[in-house]
């Protein structure tokens, strides 16, 4: 069975359930968002994340999965989820085999994300977008979705003590969303999916 398959049969079982940012949040006015969960199909897959621009407005320099609002021309979040792998790291949609979604994520900013799951080749020669993307990076499956690896912390932002995960990879902090959606996903995926 290939990677691809188990994590469809993985992904599968999950049930849609929805997790949210600890702070309170208007479901009605979330916008829709996707991110592709780009896996590399090698003996010890990996995932492809991305660091954005320190000179944006916006979430500067936080490291993501490639992603973004879900558009009018999109049909689905699946189909946002590679089009912006496409604008932001130049990976073709044709070398992603969708494996399937994770549960939505309703984020602080205002976004239900949609994880979409995703395995790709090894070795692909990415050609990032330097107004979305300053760098892109491959962290081992297994070190980013084992939760033991994530610190939980608290802190005040805007008036109220907010809760979020935290993981540094070399130089790298993946915290916020990202590390939320990647525990998440972590916690619900079957014991021994990849058996």
């Amino acid at each position: 069975m290939t990677l691809a398959d188990r994590l469809m049969r993985a992904l599968a079982a999950l049930d849609g359930e929805i997790h949210d940012d600890d702070r309170p949040i208007e479901r009605d006015s979330l916008r829709d968002a996707a991110v592709l969960i780009a896996i590399t199909d090698r003996p010890e897959p990996g995932v492809i994340l991305t660091q954005r621009p320190q000179w944006l407005r916006s979430h500067a320099g936080q490291v993501a999965f490639p992603g973004g609002k879900i558009e009018e021309e999109d049909s689905d979040a699946v189909a946002a989820a590679l089009r912006e792998a496409r604008e932001e790291i130049g990976l073709d949609p044709r070398d992603v085999t969708v494996a399937g979604v994770g549960d939505p994520y309703h984020a602080g900013s205002g976004f239900r994300i949609t994880p979409v799951v995703g395995v790709i080749p090894p070795d692909l020669p990415f050609d990032p977008d330097p107004n979305e993307v300053e760098a892109w990076f491959e962290v081992p499956f297994d070190h980013l979705f084992n939760p033991a690896n994530f610190s939980f912390h608290q802190a005040h932002w805007q008036g109220r003590l907010r809760g979020y995960y935290d993981m540094m990879w070399g130089e790298r902090r993946i915290w916020g969303v990202t590390a939320g959606i990647i525990v998440n996903l972590a916690q619900r995926l079957p014991t021994g999916w990849r058996s």
